[in-house]
C-alpha cells in the first residue's frame, strides 16, 4: 500500500529520527519476528526510528464491510494514539495475522479486501500488511539455518526444506514434532527471527512462501 508523501531511501532524515513504526499482531511473539523482519528488510528506517506494538488482537480475515472498515478505522485510530503518546510521526503501521490458510484464491481474496480497505483509511502514512500463511512459523521455515542458533540440537527435516510454505498446514505443529528436543515452543519464534537477522539470513529465504513475498514487497516499497 502506497501512501501519500513517502519518503525516498538512503540517509535517514530528521522526521525518521523521532517517528514511530507501530506493530499490531495477535501476540508480542508475532510482533517481535515482524519487528526482526522490518529490521532486515528497512535498515535504515528500522534503526533510526523506534519500533511500538499496540496490544489489541488482529482479528480481520473474517470480517467485511462495515465490520471490516470498523476493525481497521479503531486499529488505525490506535496506531495514530500510540505515536501521539510516544510524541513522534506515524512513519508505518504493521499489522500481521495468521490466516491458517493457505496461499490459494482465498488469500488472495483476504489480501484484496484489506489492502483496499487499510489504503481507503490510513492515506497518511504508510501500511504492510503480514498476512502469514499458515502462520508465522511458516515464515521462519524459510530460514532453517537460524534454527541451530537457537538450540544447537535443531535441525529442520529434509522434508520441510526449499519448500513452498505457503502449501504447508501448521507449521508450528511440523516444528515441534520435528525439530527434536527441547520442543518448539512459539515463544521460541522470536528468537529464531533475531537469530535469521543477525547472521543475515533473511534476505536470501529457502524455498518460497507467497505471503511473505507479499509483505516483503509492501514493507520494500516504503522507500
Amino acid at each position: 500500500m502506497t501512501p501519500k508523501g513517502r519518503q525516498g531511501g538512503g540517509r535517514v532524515s530528521r522526521a525518521q529520527e523521532r517517528g514511530v513504526i507501530v506493530l499490531a499482531g495477535e501476540d508480542q511473539n508475532d510482533c517481535e519476528i515482524l519487528a526482526a523482519l522490518i529490521r532486515a528488510h528497512q535498515p535504515d528506517l528500522g534503526a533510526a526510528a523506534k519500533l511500538v506494538r499496540i496490544n489489541d488482537p488482529v482479528r480481520l480475515r473474517r470480517k467485511s464491510g462495515p465490520d471490516l472498515a470498523a476493525a481497521v478505522k479503531a486499529l488505525a485510530g490506535k496506531a495514530r494514539a500510540k505515536a501521539r503518546q510516544q510524541r513522534a510521526d506515524l512513519l508505518g503501521f504493521v499489522v500481521h495475522e495468521d490466516l491458517d490458510g493457505y496461499t490459494d484464491a482465498q488469500y488472495d481474496h483476504i489480501r484484496t479486501t484489506l489492502t483496499d480497505e487499510f489504503a481507503r483509511q490510513c492515506q497518511e502514512f504508510r501500511t504492510a500488511l503480514a498476512l502469514a500463511a499458515w502462520e508465522s512459523e511458516g515464515w521462519l521455515l524459510l530460514f532453517p539455518d537460524a534454527f541451530p542458533h537457537v538450540c544447537p540440537r535443531w535441525k529442520v527435516p529434509d522434508r520441510l526444506l526449499d519448500k513452498d510454505t505457503g502449501r504447508l498446514k501448521d507449521a508450528k505443529q511440523e516444528l515441534k514434532r520435528g525439530l527434536g528436543l527441547p520442543v518448539f515452543r512459539e515463544s521460541d519464534g522470536p528468537t529464531v527471527a533475531r537469530e535469521a537477522l543477525k547472521h543475515r539470513l533473511i534476505p536470501s529465504p529457502r524455498g518460497s512462501n507467497r505471503s511473505y513475498t507479499d509483505f516483503v514487497a509492501e514493507l520494500t516499497g516504503w522507500t
